[in-house]
């Protein structure tokens, strides 16, 4: 059910620019005439050289004046051989210049009546200037107090924006991968689109649906498409913009935007991040009259009043389900949910070849490869990485994106632009080489681990160094052998360190490597139940209940969280003990790796497999 684009047009207008320029144009006119009155009184300054009396009667009797005109006090003065008057003086106006000594038979005297045009306009002038002085500023005061009334009357509107005119429209084509979310959003373009058509059975249009996913998805851009589909007008609005530090505002706009929603059905209300407003309430923060929870409470309020045959659906996005109020999800008012995952490796392909369509990629780019590479990327880190190659193909005057250029940006998108500049001394280079080796060397010898993709000494975001794993294929679920393999290869370079220069000369290199291998550690213990003692137990508490942590005691006993300290502290000391049997077992290996970092700095793949072919696993290092 198509609408009119009339109807597209949101009911509140800010002023028209005609209105502005009309009275920028006034403003000008009244400047033009004060100068105007100005100029006309006093007249253009004159270029005539000032000498005094006496040296015009002494040169005028001497024959050196062809003519002298007298215009009442002012006296103009034509040289012999001129056709204008260079000089002026001045003169008593009751006086005439025959009484002053000045020889009439040497020089023509002409009198001329004196001019009051300016003194006219100096009168008037003066006689209107001091009103229309007091007229501007009135006006402009009066103008002011208006603007101020205007926003004021307009502070509780929504600020929402209206889309639904725009020539390309965005629809599911242009959204690559998510197929799953797009099905379900499809039954809600035909919601829009055919709303009889389910009520004719009793079927009963969503009134809300909620997109969860993590940053970068593509929320937005899926209720964009919706819209675009149904062909319907889009209000768009992040959550934030409803709450202000006056109690009541955010209520309001809330009002006025779903006022605006209904005269515009069919129609579809995205709000953004609606985790800023819809945080459960009752948490303690504000109390009950916070103005976020008047806020939320409004929204359930309008949500839960929508007359039957209105067909406006409220969109919402957040990547913090978690923390919403639960009367927020209840059927009647978020019916649905949509969850929206980072791209497979297929959906990562198209993804990549939606941002490079309309960009020159050169023959031989291999975009599968990329997709390949680029596991956990959301939809928005391919469009950078899309973004960045055209920007390094340009900063290198290339006509064509090349794979050089696509390489060199996945990398800088995934660890961060290289840092050539930093100088390093040789002993930092040569511990750097033999922590980044420890790490290689783990990560290819355990069974378990992902495949190395790149080792590089050369300092990346903010580190000093990165080894680069990459898993063969995507994985949805890991067990425990898998991870105890990642936290030895995380302790990799500590533990090179220790094995080559002694236990009391590690650097503070590894301090990033230790800090994810504990997160890694608890994580298994307290949310996956991947224990010894505390196998099939959860101890989490959610992140996003802030007050909840505080407020309320730990749902486990100080002996629990004791052993869950020892456990944590069991998996770091086996995954240390691996590491240590492995690169003592291969320390050629590692020798001859780290002294290929020294020499080349950056070794790829295929070398770092060159170099560590023949290294064993030890009986001792395995898990099983």
């Amino acid at each position: 059910m198509a609408m009119d684009k009339k109807s597209f047009r949101p009911k509140s207008k800010a002023p028209e620019p005609k209105k502005r320029n009309a009275k920028n144009i006034g403003f000008i006119l009244l400047l033009m005439l004060f100068g105007f009155i100005a100029f006309s009184a006093y007249g253009q300054p004159s270029k005539l050289k000032d000498i005094s009396l006496s040296d015009v009667i002494k040169q005028a009797n001497a024959g050196d004046y062809k003519k002298i005109i007298a215009k009442g006090g002012s006296l103009e003065i034509i040289k012999k051989g001129e056709d204008k008057a260079s000089l002026k003086s001045h003169i008593n106006s009751q006086v005439s210049l025959k009484d002053e000594g000045v020889d009439y038979s040497k020089v023509t005297v002409d009198y001329q009546p004196e001019s009051s045009t300016g003194s006219m306009w100096l009168q008037i002038g003066g006689t209107l200037l001091i009103p229309l002085l007091m007229f501007g500023g009135i006006f402009y005061l009066l103008r002011s107090a208006q603007g101020q009334g205007n926003q004021a009357m307009s502070f509780g509107k929504s600020k929402a924006r209206l889309y639904g005119n725009e020539k390309d429209k965005i629809s599911f084509k242009n959204v690559a991968g998510s197929d799953e979310a797009k099905q379900d959003l499809q039954e809600v373009v035909e919601f829009l689109k055919y709303p009889k058509k389910f009520e004719s059975v009793g079927a009963k249009i969503p009134k809300g649906v909620l997109l969860v996913g993590p940053p970068g998805t593509g929320k937005t851009m899926l209720a964009r498409a919706v819209a675009g589909e149904a062909d319907v007008p889009f209000f768009s609005i992040s959550g934030s913009e409803f709450v202000e530090m006056f109690v009541g505002v955010g209520a309001s706009r809330v009002r006025d935007l779903f006022t605006k929603a209904k005269k515009n059905a069919p129609c579809i209300i995205f709000v953004d991040e609606i985790d800023a407003v819809g945080r459960r309430r009752g948490s303690g923060m504000g109390g009950g009259h916070d103005e976020r929870e008047q806020t939320l409470n409004q929204i359930l309020v309008e949500m839960d009043g929508f007359e039957q045959g209105t067909t406006v659906i409220v969109l919402a996005a957040t990547n913090r389900a978690d923390v919403l109020d639960p009367a927020l999800l209840r059927p009647g008012r978020f019916d649905r949910r949509v969850d929206i995952d980072l791209p497979d490796r297929k959906d990562r392909e198209a993804i990549l070849k939606v941002h490079f369509d309309k960009k020159p990629l050169a023959k031989g780019v291999d975009l599968d490869a990329l997709a390949a590479k680029s596991a956990g990327s959301s939809g928005a880190d391919l469009a950078n990485i899309a973004n960045e190659s055209a920007i390094l193909a340009a900063r290198h005057n290339k006509n064509e994106i090349t794979q050089s250029d696509v390489t060199a940006a996945f990398e800088r998108v995934a660890i961060g632009p290289e840092r050539k500049s930093k100088v390093m001394s040789d002993h930092e280079k040569e511990v750097t080489a033999y922590h980044e080796a420890g790490h290689a060397l783990v990560g290819h010898v355990l069974p378990d681990s992902d495949m190395v993709h790149k080792v590089t000494i050369i300092p990346r975001g903010g580190t000093g160094g990165v080894t680069w794993f990459i898993p063969p294929e995507d994985k949805s679920y890991h067990n425990i052998i898998e991870y105890k393999d990642v936290l030895a290869r995380m302790l990799g370079g500590r533990i090179a360190e220790e094995v080559v220069f002694g236990p009391d000369r590690v650097t503070t290199g590894a301090g990033n490597d230790l800090q994810k291998a504990s997160e890694l550690a608890r994580e298994m213990i307290t949310n996956q139940g991947m224990g010894t003692k505390l196998r099939d137990q959860v101890f989490h508490v959610e992140d996003g209940i802030m007050m909840e942590r505080i407020m309320h005691e730990r749902q486990y006993s100080d002996e629990t969280a004791k052993e869950i300290d020892d456990e944590i502290e069991a998996l770091i000391t086996e995954a240390a003990t691996r590491a240590r049997i492995v690169i003592k077992a291969n320390r050629e290996k590692l020798n001859e790796l780290q002294k290929r970092l020294q020499e080349k700095e950056t070794v790829e793949a295929e070398e770092v497999l060159a170099v560590l072919k023949g290294s064993i696993m030890p009986k001792a290092a395995a898990l099983y």
